[in-house]
C-alpha cells in the first residue's frame, strides 16, 4: 500500500428483499417534516410511492414532493428543492430512485442554507461546507452511480453548459440506504446497462493508476470480475435475483471509496463525459463507455503493466508469444467487445453530438493530473473525433 489513508464510512446499509422493512425504524430519528425527491413516474408504476407514502403515514411525517429529476440533474433542480427545504424546515430528505436523485439530494442538503450561491461555492470553488447539511436517507431504484454511499454530487449547469461533480465529506454521505434488488427489475435495458458500466468505470478510474502491488488492485479485480460475470446474466434474464443483488453490491463497492483506498486514481474519463453530458444530456454509463476505449488506447502506454494485468486478470488474456503492448491492446479490444455485448452505443454521434460540439466539449472538460497522462484539450479533441 504506497498511501497512507484514513477511512470512514457513516452510511448504513440494509440490504434484500426485506430491506424496505427498516425505513420505519430509520424515520424515528428524524423530524416530522420530510422532503420525498424522485424521478419522473418509474416509482408509482411499480408501487413503490405507494409503501414509501403509506411508511411516512404511518411515522406521522408531514411529505413535500420534489419530483421529476432528470438523469443529468439540474442546477434549477436542485435549488428548487434547496427552496422547498427552507420553506417547509424540513428535517430528512428521503431519495428515491438512483444516483441522480441521490446526488440532486445531496446537492439540494448542502444548499438549502448556504449563504453563498451553492454553485460557485460548492462546484467550481470546491469549498468546506461551513453551513448547515440537512440529512439525506436514499431508497436506491437503479444501480451504477454508488452515490448511496458516497459523497459525490454531480450536478449540471444548463446555463454555464457545465457538469460538474464534486465530493463532499461524511456529513454528506446518505444516513442510511435501502437498496433491494428487486426495486431494479423494472429499469429499462439501456438504464441498466449504463449503470452497469458507470460501475466498471469507477473501478477501472481507480484501478488505472499506480503500478505498486496495492490489496486494492486486488480487490477491484474481484468486483470486476464479478460485475462482468453478473452482467451477462442479468442481459439474458433481467429479473434474476442474484445477479441483480451481485451486480447493485459491486455498484455500492465501486465507490463507496473501499476500492480507492491508497490508489491516486485517474478520473479523466469522467471529466471528459461529464462535459459530453452537458451538451448531449446522454446517460452518463453511456457516455463513458464511448469515451473510454479511445482514452485507453492513447494513455496505455503511459500504464503499461497495469494494462497488461487487466487484460490477464480481468479478460483472462494468457498473452504466451505476445508482446506486452499486444497483451495490453488485446485487453482493451475485450473491453470493447463488452461494450458492444452490453448494447451500448460506442460513437458520439449516436448520442447526439455534433461535430461542432466537440471542440466546445474539449476545451470546458477539466484536466486531471492523476493520472498516467495529463492530457491537453487538443488531445482530448483528438480522443473524441475518433469515436465521433
Amino acid at each position: 500500500m504506497k498511501f497512507d489513508f484514513n477511512y470512514y464510512n457513516p452510511t448504513k446499509i440494509y440490504f434484500g428483499k426485506t430491506a424496505l422493512n427498516n425505513l420505519k425504524k430509520e424515520l424515528a430519528n428524524y423530524g416530522e417534516n420530510i422532503l420525498l425527491v424522485y424521478g419522473k413516474n418509474s416509482i408509482k408504476k411499480n408501487g413503490l410511492y405507494d409503501k414509501v407514502m403509506e411508511i411516512l403515514k404511518e411515522s406521522n411525517k408531514k411529505v413535500v414532493e420534489l419530483q421529476g429529476i432528470k438523469s443529468n440533474p439540474t442546477y434549477t433542480q436542485m435549488m428548487e428543492g434547496a427552496r422547498l427545504v427552507k420553506e417547509n424546515n424540513v428535517d430528512l430528505i428521503l431519495a428515491v430512485g438512483g444516483g441522480s436523485v441521490i446526488d440532486c439530494s445531496k446537492g439540494i442538503a448542502v444548499s438549502a442554507y448556504s449563504e453563498e450561491d451553492p454553485w460557485q461555492k460548492y462546484w467550481v470553488d470546491c469549498k468546506r461546507v461551513d453551513n448547515k447539511v440537512v440529512p439525506v436517507g436514499s431508497i436506491l431504484t437503479m444501480v451504477g452511480t454508488g452515490s448511496e454511499m458516497n459523497g459525490g454530487s454531480v450536478i449540471t449547469n444548463e446555463e454555464k453548459m457545465l457538469k460538474n461533480g464534486r465530493v463532499f465529506s461524511a456529513n454528506v454521505y446518505p444516513k442510511f440506504s435501502i437498496l433491494n434488488p428487486e426495486y431494479t427489475y423494472t429499469v429499462p435495458k439501456n438504464q441498466m446497462v449504463s449503470g452497469i458500466f458507470d460501475t466498471l468505470s469507477h473501478l477501472m478510474e481507480q484501478y488505472f493508476s499506480g503500478d505498486d502491488n496495492n490489496t486494492t488492485d486486488y480487490v477491484i479485480e474481484g468486483v470486476m470480475n464479478a460485475l462482468i460475470d453478473n452482467a451477462r446474466v442479468a442481459i439474458e434474464n433481467p429479473m434474476d435475483y442474484e445477479a441483480r443483488s451481485n451486480i447493485m453490491w459491486c455498484a455500492t463497492l465501486g465507490l463507496n471509496t473501499v476500492t480507492g483506498l491508497s490508489k491516486e486514481q485517474d478520473w479523466e474519463v469522467h471529466m471528459i463525459e461529464h462535459q459530453v453530458g452537458a451538451y448531449t444530456d446522454c446517460p452518463h454509463g453511456i457516455g463513458l463507455a464511448i469515451v473510454s476505449v479511445p482514452y485507453y488506447r492513447y494513455i496505455y502506454k503511459y500504464g503499461l503493466d497495469k494494462f497488461v494485468r487487466f487484460a490477464k486478470k480481468v479478460w483472462k488474456i494468457h498473452g504466451k508469444d505476445m508482446s506486452k503492448d499486444e497483451i495490453a491492446l488485446a485487453g482493451i479490444e475485450k473491453l470493447s467487445d463488452f461494450i458492444k455485448e452490453l448494447g451500448i452505443p460506442t460513437t458520439l454521434r449516436e448520442i447526439g453530438a455534433t461535430e461542432e460540439m466537440l471542440p466546445l466539449i474539449a476545451n470546458s472538460t477539466e484536466i486531471m493530473d492523476s493520472g498516467y497522462k495529463k492530457l491537453t484539450a487538443d488531445e482530448i479533441l483528438e480522443i473524441l473525433k475518433e469515436v465521433y
